[in-house]
């Protein structure tokens, strides 16, 4: 940790840290705000409120799919600081929106026919804005860090935006709805104003061209980007656990409500002990890496991570919560439940041996490639990520609409631990084949 945080004492790193640590809070409180609010005021199925849970990440991972060609060529080819700066005034608007959304939905005035349907829009617009943000906060880091900081800073990133994520999570599950729409409007004033101290990272290359067409710029940055055998890889990689985090989000609401008995702020325990988790695998990694970037872990992380799934799976589906009548149990009982200590220790532990698989994928993709391209590489895995997620999230949606229940669903996510595993081990494999060509 201490290799690290040296960092947040330089102009170079700290503002863009503060940005994106704004950035990630903002997207959870509000996300998390307003899907806690519907599932646990508005629906009464579990069949429905997995399906908006699905839904709300699908909305919010659509645009990742659609605009990451253009987002990653911006970001390579006009300047980053400059970028960072406009999409954080344009967030300022989008949360306005998505407050009026909460507003709406908490005095109870149309909540089906305006208030969720404002709320969702503004979830698309938050999933644009992060599309433009997302390869920025990678790609400008070996503009402003020297080369041996990489992998720290990419630690401090991941680490930051889950300890982000937590906050964001906390809030929405303990404060009222109409407090979180004030909190997302003035988090996005907060984000434009440390926005403003990022030092300018001007393009590499200049005067290049931007092809605009979503689908044809699509395909070609991921066919340009696909050559690099580790490249190739890491953002397989990346995509699998992504799908595998998508399918665990979309899960921890209803799943907390229906098969635990558990009242929302439970629910956002989960998330906040899974935030948690992967911030300490974020740190731990770069600490046994001694800040060089390699796979050497990978394998072995993921599969403990879905071993750790498996357990998860286990204990859930032998809980027996002791609830009377309709009430659902609050943090005090819950945690005094036999079975709840083991429930957020092996989500703790799934989230620790996350952390430490993905944090090195995302240093191959900003440090194997030209600086110049950088942006692209990232934008590039932004696309497979979310095409993937999509695929998680329409899977998930799918499963409960055919009645498998969500506890059953877990089983999902640890089997596709396997399929990781073996795509780190390949990018390990291919890491070593490029050592000795080197």
């Amino acid at each position: 940790m201490l290799t690290s945080a040296h960092l947040l004492k330089k102009r170079r790193f700290l503002p863009l840290f503060a940005t994106q640590l704004f950035n990630a809070f903002n997207d959870n409180l509000y996300k998390n705000a307003m899907v806690l609010f519907v599932v646990y005021s508005v629906y009464n199925s579990e069949e429905a409120e997995a399906q908006f849970s699905a839904i709300a990440s699908g909305l919010f991972i659509l645009p990742f799919f659609i605009l990451s060609a253009l987002a990653g060529q911006l970001a390579d080819m006009r300047d980053k600081a400059f970028i960072i700066r406009c999409v954080k005034a344009a967030e300022i608007g989008i949360m306005a929106c998505g407050a009026a959304g909460l507003v709406l939905a908490w005095q109870g005035w149309l909540t089906t026919s305006v208030a969720i349907p404002l709320m969702l829009a503004a979830l698309f617009a938050m999933g644009i804005h992060s599309t433009f943000f997302g390869p920025i906060k990678y790609a400008i880091l070996p503009q402003h860090l020297h080369k041996h900081e990489v992998l720290a800073g990419t630690g401090m990133v991941e680490a930051g935006t889950y300890l982000a994520v937590l906050g964001g999570t906390i809030l929405a599950g303990w404060i009222p709805v109409e407090w979180a729409a004030v909190g997302v409007v003035a988090t996005a004033v907060l984000g434009y104003l440390t926005s403003r101290h990022v030092p300018d990272a001007h393009p590499i290359e200049q005067n290049q061209t931007i092809d605009r067409h979503p689908i044809r710029s699509s395909i070609a940055l991921v066919k340009n980007t696909m050559h690099d055998r580790e490249v190739f890889y890491a953002i397989l990689a990346i995509s699998f656990f992504w799908t595998i985090g998508a399918v665990l989000f979309i899960q921890f609401p209803p799943l907390a409500k229906n098969v635990l008995l558990a009242s929302k702020q439970v629910a956002s325990l989960f998330l906040v002990t899974f935030s948690i988790g992967v911030a300490i695998g974020s740190v731990s990694i770069n600490a046994l890496l001694k800040g060089n970037v390699s796979a050497r872990y990978a394998p072995v992380s993921v599969l403990m991570m879905g071993a750790f799934v498996a357990l998860f799976y286990y204990v859930c589906h032998e809980w027996s919560g002791d609830v009377r009548g309709d009430d659902l149990m609050e943090i005090g009982e819950f945690v005094a439940q036999p079975l709840a200590i083991p429930v957020l220790l092996s989500l703790t532990l799934i989230a620790i041996a996350g952390g430490m698989f993905v944090v090195p994928l995302y240093a191959f993709l900003t440090t194997k490639v030209d600086p110049s391209q950088a942006a692209r590489t990232v934008a590039a895995n932004n696309i497979v990520n979310s095409g993937a997620m999509v695929i998680g999230s329409v899977l998930a949606a799918g499963l409960s609409a055919v009645g498998v229940p969500i506890v059953e669903q877990l089983l999902l996510s640890a089997a596709m631990c396997l399929v990781s595993a073996w795509l780190g081990l390949k990018l390990y494999q291919a890491e070593k084949m490029a050592a000795v060509a080197a």
